[in-house]
């Protein structure tokens, strides 16, 4: 038996699962011209942003231009099971774009974010924070978490 914790999860990832499984069927099932407005109607309004603070967009700069390794690369946030609180937020330049990823852009700075994470980060802010004991991206707000660990990399969902 699935934990309470876990039930909310479980109910977004079936509704997902669900609701992608009748769009395909609907796709398949319809003519090219119907499929195309379908789609155009299903498209909801921009959802909200995965914002990015000032030291965020600046880091990012910094090491694209330091490391050779990092030129043109976008910051990949990610939300995986596991940490303190349930779920941690990882981080990672990556180069490559998924077709189900979200890429928010400021300053020419891109942050990707794969579907399935953005239901947990819709409305966060991405932040780099530098301390005496670390230096990371950090997600500074998230309206959907309703509390986590003093590490910053690990929250509960509402």
């Amino acid at each position: 038996m699935a934990s309470s914790s876990s039930r909310p999860l479980l109910r977004r990832l079936a509704a997902l699962a669900g609701g992608r499984v009748r769009a395909n069927h609907r796709l398949f099932s319809s003519s090219p011209s119907a499929v195309s407005a379908e789609r155009a109607a299903q498209l909801p309004a921009e959802p909200e942003a995965v914002r990015m603070t000032e030291g965020c967009v600046r880091r990012i700069k910094e090491l694209q231009s330091k490391e050779p390794s990092a030129e043109g690369k976008m910051l990949r946030l990610s939300v995986e099971a596991g940490g303190c609180s349930g779920f941690q937020y990882s981080f990672s330049l990556d180069d490559k774009k998924s077709s189900d990823d979200r890429v928010f852009e400021t300053d020419g700075v891109k942050l990707v974010v794969d579907g399935i994470s953005y239901d947990f980060v819709k409305g966060a802010t991405v932040d780099y924070e530098e301390e005496l004991i670390r230096s990371a991206f950090v997600v500074s707000t998230n309206p959907s978490a309703v509390g986590g660990c003093s590490c910053k990399s690990s929250f509960m969902v509402k």
